[in-house]
């Protein structure tokens, strides 16, 4: 593999020097009248440069359909879903403007979708069924410390009565005893009734542990000095008699510093038939920043997030049963930042790469390793480098996805900070002692790097920016192709447009790669020019699809079983060489969970192609798949779209 790409790099290198020194020769003005962009354009659209190196093209949506897209998922009907909710701009949340678009890149019409809540840093996943599962978003948008007026915070509201829970209502205000100083709550609470406390010895009652209920609280007016600098105990104003001895509030310090984004509780299924959000049981806890994660009885792990006075969800995770249409916790809590990128084994445990969106303490929950959710046990994986620049980085189950082998790419330290990591890390968890070992470096150090798996089983890595958020105008306008085979990087085309956070990339049936967003703190190397979302799509067309005829794929099942067969046409069957069924994408903050490539048997006859699903549920989850088939030269059929029950 080596070889063969230091080959096609050579060649490359070969025939542009040639037109170089041609044009140079023939007509030397011609080259400084025009300028190297026209002569760039020239190489990138030449045949030979496309079959060697892919090619990009912007899709550029009509002024009304555009939209800051921070979420993107490939549906069974081909189409993609784009969502953005309030997209990042406090405007559009303050209107209650939420967008979500669905676009058909085969007939490229694209629609607007009634989004029902600001789905805006949402969690989702492909259910079994074909629906899209989203929860969570946000609640408010934060606040930097120059923009807070309220002095505020979080109240703890204690119940002493083992007889009754107390709801208080929004609006309800909180009184210090000692400084003397009111805040007032933005949503109603509802605080469990206390637990009698016995004694087994004696089987005597010994006290009650009050309930607890949490509820953010802003101070009734603005101005530095209704901040508190301590703890204080709060009266709970409009309760009279038992309410208003056995509840209280206590409230560390309450001030003007920035206050974070807050998640809401609220699921949908988006269904991809109807072509709208169907909304199910609410999360019990709310979140901002989720990750969902498919586990072994396809049920749908839900995991981190900022809640609803924004703090990190501690810990405590919960389940959605798709039959039920229900939440439920799983008793047992372990905490992780945000987004963090958990992967279900084939063995029915959590792979958890390091990988995060950034949200959390710096010590807590970032070692990579495997999670058994059942018995709630954490068995860490050693050898990772560049440890404490896993924040933005990506991850990637390597097809295919039977060697389960994962590649953690890039990354930054944590919160804003300006180092980033030009590191990819390989690890193989079938080894007796999984490690981490060190593959091909980038040229740069990457944040919010994309990957995706094509159907040949390389891996289109792109994009990202070397400081957080693009600042300085570092977005790498690179892209490579990794090759699992000769843990080989092969540098391809450049991409046309930057993307660093809030952007993604998503293979779509035709083998070519989408790619979206993009949201710049600055747009200039001083920082001194605000950035502007990126709202064009741009397509990625591999190699591949620059050499000539592909190989046909038609007919078949539209549901095979796992363990059983099903027989397709094609009229290069002879030529077929392997066989990969592709999960789908739902790709958000460098975080996909759900691309993975299986690799399948199969046999030919005449025009026939037969292949055979694997039986482990958890490799194969419940779900619709890409089928491609791939032949001598690595080119793939379009995708026929499966479904494993």
């Amino acid at each position: 593999m080596k070889d063969r790409a230091g080959r096609r790099r050579a060649r490359r290198f070969a025939i542009g020097t040639a037109v170089v020194v041609a044009l140079a020769g023939m007509n030397g003005p011609w080259l400084y009248r025009f300028g190297t962009e026209k002569y760039h354009q020239y190489q990138i659209n030449r045949p030979e440069y496309k079959a060697e190196n892919g090619h990009w093209e912007i899709v550029e949506f009509p002024e009304e359909y555009r939209l800051n897209t921070i979420h993107a998922a490939l549906l069974r009907t081909g189409k993609v879903l784009l969502v953005a909710g309030s997209g990042n701009n406090q405007d559009n949340f303050d209107a209650k403007k939420y967008d979500t678009r669905i676009w058909d890149p085969v007939k490229g019409t694209i629609k607007k979708v009634p989004t029902p809540n600001d789905l805006f840093c949402t969690g989702h996943t492909q259910l079994a069924n074909g629906n899209l599962l989203i929860a969570g978003g946000t609640k408010r948008y934060e606040k930097l410390k120059g923009d807070v007026t309220k002095a505020g915070g979080l109240m703890i509201v204690h119940n002493e009565n083992p007889d009754k829970p107390i709801t208080l209502p929004a609006g309800t205000e909180f009184t210090g005893k000692e400084n003397g100083k009111t805040f007032v709550s933005q949503d109603p609470v509802l605080v469990p009734r206390a637990k009698k406390v016995f004694d087994p010895a004696t089987g005597r009652f010994l006290r009650n542990d009050p309930g607890l209920g949490r509820i953010y609280v802003e101070a009734q007016k603005s101005g530095a000095k209704y901040e508190t600098g301590t703890q204080d105990n709060y009266r709970v104003q409009g309760l009279t008699g038992a309410d208003a001895r056995n509840t209280y509030g206590i409230a560390q310090k309450l001030a003007l510093d920035k206050k974070d984004f807050q998640g809401i509780r609220d699921a949908y299924e988006f269904d991809v038939v109807a072509e709208k959000y169907i909304k199910v049981d609410p999360m019990k806890e709310a979140r901002w920043y989720p990750t969902l994660t498919t586990l072994s009885d396809g049920k749908i792990l839900s995991v981190s997030g900022l809640d609803d006075i924004g703090q990190l969800v501690p810990g405590k995770n919960e389940i959605y049963d798709p039959k039920t249409k229900k939440w439920a916790y799983t008793g047992k809590v372990r905490q992780f930042p945000t987004y963090p990128a958990l992967f279900l084994m084939q063995n029915g445990k959590i792979f958890y790469s390091g990988s995060n969106a950034g949200y959390g303490p710096d010590d807590v929950g970032r070692d990579p390793g495997v999670w058994d959710v059942d018995r709630n046990t954490f068995t860490k994986i050693p050898g990772m480098s560049d440890a404490d620049r896993l924040e933005t980085s990506g991850t990637v189950l390597l097809p295919p996805a039977q060697d389960e082998k994962y590649m953690v790419i890039g990354g930054g330290g944590v919160g804003e900070s300006k180092l980033s990591s030009e590191k990819t890390r390989i690890v193989d968890l079938k080894a007796d002692r999984p490690r981490f070992v060190d593959g091909p470096s980038l040229d740069k150090g990457t944040r919010y790097p994309q990957a995706s798996i094509l159907p040949d089983d390389s891996v289109l890595v792109s994009g990202g920016s070397e400081d957080y958020r693009g600042r300085g105008d570092s977005n790498i306008l690179e892209a490579r192709l990794y090759h699992p085979d000769g843990n080989s990087f092969e540098r391809v085309a450049d991409p046309l447009v930057g993307r660093n956070y809030h952007s993604g990339s998503i293979l779509l049936p035709d083998g070519s790669v989408m790619f979206f967003g993009s949201d710049s703190l600055f747009a200039d190397k001083a920082n001194t020019k605000p950035g502007k979302f990126e709202q064009r799509i741009e397509i990625y067309r591999p190699p591949y699809l620059f050499r000539g005829s592909r190989p046909s794929l038609s007919g078949g099942p539209q549901t095979i079983e796992r363990g059983e067969s099903g027989t397709f046409t094609s009229s290069h069957a002879s030529s077929i060489k392997k066989v990969r069924l592709i999960r789908p994408s739902a790709s958000t903050h460098v975080t996909d969970v759900d691309q993975r490539s299986i690799a399948l048997d199969f046999t030919t006859s005449g025009d026939k192609v037969t292949v055979t699903v694997p039986e482990n549920r958890n490799l194969v989850q419940a779900g619709w798949y890409m089928l491609f088939v791939d032949d001598e030269q690595g080119t793939p059929s379009e995708a026929q779209w499966v479904r494993v029950p």
